[in-house]
């Protein structure tokens, strides 16, 4: 009776590992628990880890060494994958190469409102050289603010806002509203009219959507999405779908607090895209592993739900996560891409 429990338990440790190690063959990638647990690969080698030391001294047991040795092996093989999928989406540390007149950077920072100073944003957006800078939770004050406190470092930007106002439950909070900043060297914007009931813009929290006037140039999607909180988790569908069906353009370029990783997106892309039509830089430039949330956290034991995104109207030439900046007071780091028009 004991060993055909110890099969049954290995059986089902052994299914375990696998959706843990891969929940978008069963389609399980966006469900409660699943979603969040993929989402921290970095701890689960870590739990595989301790897991596989376990089931190691238990093979000191002899009547336990079978039951532990097949548990052993589970372990070994699914912290070994997760392992494999850190390395191939890349550890970092990144790079940005020197830029050129066609070159265009992007920044985006989740700056968790008043939790970081407006001046520190502009003084990081203008050392970054960035032309577009995506800021969720950034009040139109303070996004305002950075504004005025780049145009006189040298480095002016059009400010583009939306806020959802001070909702019932939710008043002052800072996730209400996203900045968007773009340099007038990229043409005139117009932020595209939205709703907050979620069926011209995410659910809870505002992104984003800015066209060029002139018609030339990409389409900017400064993106939030809600976080995939267990009563939250159809909203957090809802809102990964809509930002998919924002990149169904020829050049767009998305960048945000996506509140999801790459693990989260499947079959949301078009093709091999990433989502709709836009492929995610930092896997593309070696850096899909280094966790942007949250900074109490080493990197790669974090989760990069930050991303920068684009249509093949731009190649990604370099990207980096920002890790000095740990300490500043928002639980996010900064993710700067750099690009260059397709040719």
């Amino acid at each position: 009776m004991l060993r055909l429990i110890g099969i049954l338990v290995t059986v089902l440790a052994a299914i375990a590992a696998a959706i843990v190690m891969w929940p978008q063959f069963f389609r399980l990638e966006r469900t409660w628990p699943l979603a969040q647990i993929v989402s921290l690969r970095g701890v689960v080698v870590v739990v595989f880890a301790a897991v596989l030391l376990l089931a190691l001294l238990l093979c000191l047991v002899r009547a336990l060494r079978g039951f532990a040795a097949s548990i052993a092996i589970i372990a070994l093989i699914a912290g070994g994958v997760n392992v494999a999928i850190l390395v191939a989406r890349g550890t970092g540390p990144g790079t940005l190469p020197a830029q050129t007149e066609s070159s265009i950077r992007v920044m985006t920072w989740n700056t968790a409102g008043d939790a970081t100073d407006a001046q520190l944003i502009a003084q990081t957006a203008i050392a970054m050289q960035a032309d577009i800078v995506a800021l969720p939770e950034t009040t139109s004050e303070t996004g305002e603010a950075v504004a005025v406190a780049m145009r006189e470092l040298g480095s002016p930007m059009w400010a583009h806002h939306e806020s959802y106002g001070d909702r019932e439950g939710y008043p002052d909070w800072a996730a209400n509203s996203t900045t968007l900043l773009i340099s007038p060297a990229l043409g005139d914007y117009a932020v595209v009219a939205s709703t907050s009931d979620g069926t011209t813009n995410t659910s809870s929290v505002p992104s984003v959507v800015a066209m060029p006037v002139d018609g030339t140039g990409p389409i900017v999607v400064a993106v939030h999405a809600v976080a995939p909180r267990q009563s939250f988790m159809a909203d957090w569908r809802d809102d990964l779908q809509w930002i998919a069906d924002q990149c169904a353009a020829d050049d767009v370029i998305m960048a945000g607090d996506f509140n999801a990783t790459v693990d989260n997106m499947a079959q949301l892309g078009t093709g091999d895209a990433t989502l709709g039509r836009c492929r995610d830089v930092a896997v593309q430039t070696g850096i899909g592993a280094v966790g942007t949330w949250s900074t109490e956290w080493p990197a790669l034991l974090g989760t990069p739900i930050d991303h920068v995104m684009a249509t093949d109207a731009w190649t990604p030439v370099g990207a980096v996560v920002l890790d000095s900046l740990d300490t500043s007071g928002s639980d996010h780091r900064p993710l700067v891409v750099q690009f260059e028009p397709a040719r």
